[in-house]
This record gives C-alpha cells, sequence and structure tokens, in this order.
C-alpha cells in the first residue's frame, strides 16, 4: 500500500480483534493517561483502542485519565484516498516511463541474459 491508504488498524489489546478508534498515550511525567481520537498515523510508545477498551480504560494508583469526551468514530477512508492508490499504480504502470536498461551479460555461446528493473530473463537451462 502506499503509505497508509487503506490501511486498517486493530485494537492493541491482546485478544482483541476490534477496528481501532482511539489512541492511548502515557505521558510519564506528569503520571497521565491520554485516550484520544485514533491518531493519523501508528506511533511507537502508542497503543491503538477501540471504542470498548477506550472508555473502559483505568489508569494506576496515583495516575490520571484524560479522556477524549466526545464519541469515538472509526476512520473514513475517502476518495482521495482511492483516488491517490490508482494515480500511484497508474504511474507504475506507465509505458512512457524512462526506462534504463542494464547492461546485456553474455551467458554461453549465443545466449544472453537482461535485467529490466526488478526483473532478469535467465537463459535457458542447456539440455543434457
Amino acid at each position: 500500500m502506499v503509505g497508509d491508504v487503506l490501511s486498517v488498524r486493530r485494537c492493541s489489546r491482546s485478544g482483541c480483534t476490534e477496528l481501532a478508534v482511539a489512541t492511548l498515550t502515557y505521558v510519564y511525567a506528569d503520571s497521565t493517561a491520554v485516550v484520544g481520537p485514533l491518531a493519523t498515523q501508528a506511533e511507537p510508545h502508542t497503543y491503538d483502542l477501540c471504542t470498548a477498551h477506550a472508555h473502559r480504560l483505568t489508569a494506576p494508583r496515583g495516575w490520571e485519565v484524560v479522556r477524549f469526551e466526545g464519541e469515538f468514530a472509526p476512520p473514513q477512508h475517502t476518495d482521495d484516498d482511492l483516488t491517490a492508490l490508482a494515480e500511484a499504480v497508474r504511474e507504475a504502470g506507465r509505458a512512457d516511463r524512462p526506462f534504463e536498461a542494464a547492461p546485456t551479460v553474455t551467458a554461453g555461446p549465443g545466449a544472453t541474459t537482461g535485467r529490466r528493473g526488478h526483473l532478469r530473463v535467465l537463459p535457458t537451462p542447456p539440455e543434457d
């Protein structure tokens, strides 16, 4: 996929397969757990939570939980996401793209191998 286009993030809690709608971040300096709307990108040291886990989260004794007051809504993919993906595929498949041919290497009498992009042409193995 291109970036986060059409990605699906699941709840980070063990055994939970629900879609993530919120992000949990710990602020250790303030002894605070912050539960807010789902971050646009997954970040290290944060946790994605489903609606149930976002609402039921408790913090250790002495810690405060700061929670988003609205309803958590699942991320909505827009037509822009699909358009960006289609454009990336279209660009990759264009026939008029500049092409740099790799040098052709002789692999034996009358046989050659060549390389184009990530594909390689291999010689036919000799018959015994």
